[in-house]
């Protein structure tokens, strides 16, 4: 965000939050395209949480309040970042009108064992989502909107999703059998991301029919913000987002810098933690929105959004 263009930029996501906060009092069940009803896209709301399996993995899942159905979105973790690292981050995504799923995903790769998510997970989450709308007994039952499913990924989940998207078996985020994208897969949210080339660069990843956007610290030392950038440039199709998050690092969403059993970042966080996660969950909830369908929230992407957060620069494609 230019600094000469801030104090008009300013005006205007004034106003523009204005009607949206009237839009809001007059219509607190915006609708989702096909008919999928949320709550009203400026701010989230309460949610409940409930342990369950999703395929072999423990999970948690986040829900919001009330009896409307819900999209499903299914977190990838960053590589030994444990599910719990992500608790504020999923509840206030949720609380936007997602049933958040965040599983913890232990399997080998090569001879190190620990927490290291793989594209497979997005076909288990989305049979999993069908069943769990049946389930007697289940805090969603009757809830999950299961032929929409979106992602939510960070570092080693973010490149494992990212290559989901593109619909490719990429070693080490899937080893065979070979991978198909599910055809309820709407929209992702990644941060963290890089598809670096072992030569150098990116892999470019055709994402049509996908929405992606890319959320980035500026401060990250874990994955450079040109290496990020790239792999944005690197998406085939729009809409497509890039959203800098000035002051984060590469654990800017969650609970703690440097989760327990994490690779540490060497460049210090300079944003407040709570004031990072906030602005993660935030854009990544309404970025899934607006490609959902729910025209407030393009509103807030594509339009006054990045001028009435100081925290963020974005750059987008519709």
């Amino acid at each position: 965000m230019a600094p000469s263009t801030r104090p008009v930029y300013r005006l205007r996501a004034v106003l523009a939050a204005v009607a949206l906060a009237a839009g809001a009092v007059t219509a607190p069940t915006a609708a989702l395209a096909d008919g999928v009803a949320a709550p009203a896209a400026t701010s989230p709301g309460w949610v409940g949480r409930y342990e369950t399996r999703i395929g072999d993995d423990p999970a948690t899942v986040y829900y919001p309040a009330g009896r409307q159905s819900v999209p499903v979105a299914l977190l990838l973790q960053g590589a030994n970042v444990p599910g719990a690292s992500y608790d504020r981050f999923a509840g206030i995504v949720a609380g936007f009108g997602f049933a958040v799923a965040v599983p913890d995903h232990r399997r080998a790769v090569g001879p190190v064992s620990g927490l290291f998510p793989e594209q497979l997970q997005i076909n288990t989450a989305a049979a999993w989502a069908e069943a769990e709308n049946s389930r007697e007994g289940s805090p969603v039952a009757g809830r999950l909107d299961a032929g929409r499913l979106v992602l939510l990924g960070h570092s080693f989940g973010a490149a494992a999703g990212l290559f989901a998207v593109g619909n490719t078996c990429t070693v080490p985020f899937c080893f065979g059998p070979v991978y198909r994208r599910p055809a309820s897969l709407r929209a992702a949210v990644f941060h963290g991301a890089g598809t670096a080339a072992p030569g150098g660069g990116t892999v470019p990843i055709d994402n049509s029919g996908v929405p992606v956007a890319l959320v980035q610290g500026g401060l990250d030392g874990i994955n450079p913000p040109a290496t990020a950038r790239a792999t944005y440039d690197g998406l085939g199709s729009a809409p497509k987002a890039f959203v800098t998050l000035t002051g984060a690092n590469h654990y800017g969403l969650t609970g703690t810098q440097t989760p327990p059993g994490a690779l540490p970042d060497p460049s210090p966080q300079t944003l407040p933690q709570d004031k990072s996660i906030d602005a993660s969950a935030r854009w990544s909830a309404l970025f899934l929105r607006a490609s959902l369908g729910d025209p407030l929230a393009a509103a807030y992407v594509y339009g006054f959004g990045d001028a009435s957060d100081d925290d963020v620069t974005v750059i987008s494609q519709r």
